[in-house]
């Protein structure tokens, strides 16, 4: 497993247990919004945190979809 897909799991566990809420296993095609008990404002906290923990932004020139760990995960490492 890469090294952003690792950091991305861990702030997931991180987000879910703040809520309160079990976290599932994360594999590359979980969906955040979809198969994880969070919402687009723990979603906006995951994408801050990895900013700020990589110094990378894949979304500088705009915003780009992504659903599953592994999409995100490659956004990460084209950035």
């Amino acid at each position: 497993m890469s090294d952003i897909k690792t950091l991305i799991i861990a702030e997931l566990e991180k987000i879910i247990a703040a809520k309160g809420e079990a976290c599932p296993d994360i594999v590359g095609e979980t969906r955040f919004l979809q198969d994880l008990p969070m919402d687009s404002l723990d979603l906006a906290t995951l994408l801050v945190t990895l900013e700020l923990e990589t110094g990378k932004d894949p979304f500088r020139d705009g915003f780009k979809g992504f659903q599953t760990l592994n999409e995100l995960s490659a956004l990460y490492q084209a950035a």
